[in-house]
């Protein structure tokens, strides 16, 4: 027995009359079919069939884009009434793949380099009136005290020697930890950008500048790993309200870290030593003593090639060139005396004998291309640190959460998230 016709099910409609109230809401598309007439049904079926199914039914982009695609057009085209109406509905809870505020107030100001500023201003506006009617009304907040999310605050010790960090704050607003991500020798806490902005989403993360290195004040006799932790210890207290941190280091941050952990046990929650060692041969403080030597006599720019060579793997260097450059500048603008005085930090550095003593959870992280800190370096740590683990990183050498930031960000994220 077959149904009348007139009772067939439209499929294309029902389809995207499905989707035009995931996207807007119940309550404003029965509004909007509740006036349908004689005149205007066939256009209310069309748009139902030809927008909502024909085109908000393709698979290929996601919702969400496909919401920041609608606010950018009808944004950059001035067509009002068309914005607050998707905009309304991708903030409404309840309603398919709602944006969030951030999300939002992120696309606006995307919106404001290409679409221009007024646009992007009426845009805010609009936005503002649409959050107030949904009780997403945000708190006051000084624009002098806003910062850029992809780098965060400058935040200065108020002790000395003064010492400087950038702050991320978490996102999602909840800051489920507190890393601290510190730098190789010769670089500074933009070494990090890539790795920090993807941890940040859940976690408040800071990157100090190592004395000597970025905005730190700069040291004008060598330094001990001693008073390195120190400083730390100094950034904790004062940047991440006394602690206790996950502390992540890479090279002179690995053993800042091991020096941290055990000198002051109450401030680390648990350690990232990457591409890092408990000391140096007696070939390896000689190779340290060398740079030192030059540094002093020639400057920076007498190891900055060599020490590339070093901190990047031989398909990086050829593929990646700009960035290879863009970090022999990082270091080649450092301080000179901060260079040297840090240097003779490493050259003398020795936690080996004391690992023991390292009673926090523990990821080792080496790579596969480190001629600097090589593997076995890295099981020596893993063996003498109880309970750690180690992972190694394949076609990477000593900067490897530079050379790859995405995979070093993940396996920080799944150390933190088992914490």
């Amino acid at each position: 027995m077959t149904r009348s016709l007139e009772h067939a099910f439209d499929h294309p409609f029902e389809r995207g009359m499905r989707n035009r109230r995931a996207a807007l809401g119940d309550a404003w598309v029965d509004k909007s079919v509740a006036k349908a007439n004689e005149f205007n049904a066939e256009f209310q079926h069309f748009i139902t069939d030809y927008a909502w199914h024909g085109v908000w039914g393709r698979p290929g982009l996601d919702w969400k884009t496909r919401r920041i695609i609608v606010m950018a057009v009808t944004c950059a085209l001035g067509r009002w009434d068309e914005f607050e109406i998707h905009l309304r509905g991708a903030l409404t809870p309840g309603n398919a793949h709602t944006l969030s505020v951030d999300e939002v107030r992120e696309a606006l100001i995307q919106i404001a380099i290409y679409a221009g500023v007024p646009a992007a201003n009426t845009g805010f506006a609009k936005a503002l009136g649409v959050m107030r009617e949904l009780g997403l009304e945000p708190m006051p907040h000084p624009a002098d005290e806003a910062w850029h999310p992809g780098v965060g605050r400058s935040v200065f010790t108020t002790t000395r020697p003064k010492l400087h960090s950038t702050v991320r704050d978490a996102r999602n607003g909840k800051a489920e930890h507190t890393i601290v991500l510190s730098h190789a020798l010769g670089q500074d806490g933009s070494m990090w950008d890539e790795v920090a902005n993807q941890l940040a989403a859940t976690c408040r993360v800071i990157c100090p500048d190592t004395r000597g290195h970025g905005r730190s004040q700069t040291p004008h006799e060598p330094l001990t790993m001693t008073e390195l932790a120190a400083d730390a210890a100094r950034i904790i207290d004062e940047v991440a309200c006394g602690g206790p941190v996950i502390w992540v280091g890479l090279s002179m941050g690995g053993l800042i870290g091991q020096e941290l952990a055990i000198r002051h046990p109450d401030k680390v929650k648990a350690l990232v030593l990457a591409n890092s060692t408990s000391s140096y041969s007696g070939m390896g403080r000689e190779a340290i003593g060398q740079r030192i030597a030059t540094v002093e006599a020639h400057g920076l720019g007498a190891i900055s090639t060599n020490t590339m060579t070093r901190f990047f793997s031989e398909a990086f260097r050829a593929n990646q060139a700009a960035t290879v450059s863009r970090h022999q500048r990082l270091l080649e603008a450092t301080d000179p005396d901060g260079y040297t005085a840090c240097a003779a930090a490493l050259c003398d550095a020795n936690t080996t004998a004391r690992l023991g003593q390292i009673r926090v959870p523990t990821l080792v992280v080496a790579a596969s291309h480190d001629i600097s800190t090589p593997v076995e370096t890295a099981y020596a740590l893993t063996k003498s640190i109880a309970g750690s683990q180690m992972v190694t990183l394949q076609g990477c050498a000593h900067l490897s959460a530079v050379e790859q930031p995405q995979a070093f960000a993940n396996l920080v994220g799944e150390f933190v998230a088992g914490i």
